[in-house]
């Protein structure tokens, strides 16, 4: 088969979405597909440029601006037209939210071919930023537009599908495929990146941006005065953050690490005592960094957040403990409960054991390319 998938990023961005496209791209290039990638450059990289990652030909387009995370390319258009005669492909991967895909829709040879739709995370009509509120009546139109127009939809999890607003009139052709990762060797355990060796070692990874709640996790560590956390991940809350934890006394039992390499973040996974995910809202969509922690053996504490995945990752408590969002003190009683060495080894196999039975790459990806050739079994759309 052939494929080109239309996103916003490709490693060696490192967030969720990111991450999934290059394996499941790089999964399929190992089953004999040939795989394009159709992405922007870093916000304010103009050039456009090209190279092939393990197989894969990704071209990113150059990137004005991305206001409220969305990429600025008027050349995305052009790109697409140039990808689409170049590689030839059968099946059209779009990952949303990322209004770029819309210029699929305005494409004859785009509207030619079968899609596939992502559905990586709704756009929140209800969103705390009124910038994502005022936009959001410009992108909806287009996104169901090209909701109408695609093939398949997939969804990362049943209550996420569920919960959405957008997919209410597409769940008669939505399938929900968890996301998945692949084995790997477990990383070098080096406690020394924690700034304190007594207590717990607290350990978080994504974006510093709001939703991810690191806030509240920083006024949890607050009131556990012996444990401490490395925080990986940088963003728009980074200083926010480090003015918040002076403010309540715990800066020196914090760790800041910025982006950080595989080797690093797999040695950080094999130190931890505890992985947390302290996210407030359905921005979490589903949590690919609750799967790594789980593949590392170690137990969890995240959010329980109404109409998200994070719940059916976590097995409703059976890999950790889930705490309600925006809630510093029931954090802090979860991380208590995590001081015996005995429920954090059975929590963390058992998040090993559910990984290895519903989270794999192998299970993801098999199931996704079934949904290509479905595809392309039926009738070409008009």
């Amino acid at each position: 088969m052939r494929i080109l998938h239309l996103g916003k990023y490709y490693a060696p961005e490192r967030g969720g979405i990111e991450r999934h496209t290059q394996a499941l791209a790089e999964y399929c290039v190992g089953h004999g597909d040939r795989v394009g990638a159709l992405v922007h450059q870093r916000p304010g990289c103009w050039r456009s440029g090209e190279e092939t990652l393990n197989g894969v030909v990704v071209r990113r387009v150059g990137c004005l601006a991305a206001p409220v995370y969305t990429p600025v390319s008027p050349t995305f258009p052009w790109h697409l037209s140039r990808m689409l005669h170049e590689l030839q492909p059968q099946v059209l991967h779009l990952h949303l939210p990322n209004p770029s895909c819309f210029a699929a829709l305005a494409s004859p040879a785009a509207r030619r071919l079968p899609w596939l739709v992502h559905w990586h995370a709704d756009v929140p009509p209800d969103a705390p930023d009124w910038r994502l509120r005022l936009g959001y009546r410009a992108y909806r139109p287009l996104e169901q537009a090209l909701l109408a127009r695609t093939r398949a939809v997939i969804a990362t999890s049943q209550a996420y599908l569920e919960a959405s607003h957008a997919l209410v009139r597409w769940q008669h052709k939505t399938r929900v495929i968890p996301l998945g990762i692949a084995a790997t060797e477990p990383g070098t355990p080096d406690a020394t990146a924690w700034p304190h060796s007594a207590g717990l070692r607290l350990l978080a990874v994504g974006r510093l941006s709001r939703y991810k709640g690191f806030d509240v996790l920083i006024d949890a560590l607050a009131m556990r005065p012996h444990d401490s956390l490395l925080l990986v991940g940088d963003g728009e809350c980074a200083q926010p953050l480090r003015a918040q934890a002076a403010a309540r006394g715990v800066a020196e039992r914090i760790h800041f690490t910025g982006a950080i390499d595989d080797a690093g973040l797999a040695s950080a996974y094999a130190s931890a005592d505890v992985f947390v995910l302290p996210s407030r809202d359905r921005g979490e969509a589903f949590g690919l960094v609750l799967l790594e922690a789980m593949r590392a053996g170690l137990p969890v504490v995240a959010s329980a957040i109404a109409g998200s995945g994070v719940a059916s990752v976590v097995g409703g408590g059976e890999a950790g403990l889930l705490v309600p969002p925006d809630d510093a003190a029931a954090l802090a009683h979860a991380l208590t409960q995590m001081q015996q060495p005995a429920t954090r080894q059975q929590l963390g196999a058992c998040g090993r054991a559910r990984w290895q039975a519903h989270f794999t790459l192998e299970q993801s990806a098999r199931a996704t390319r079934a949904l290509y050739e479905l595809a392309l079994a039926q009738d070409a759309p008009d």
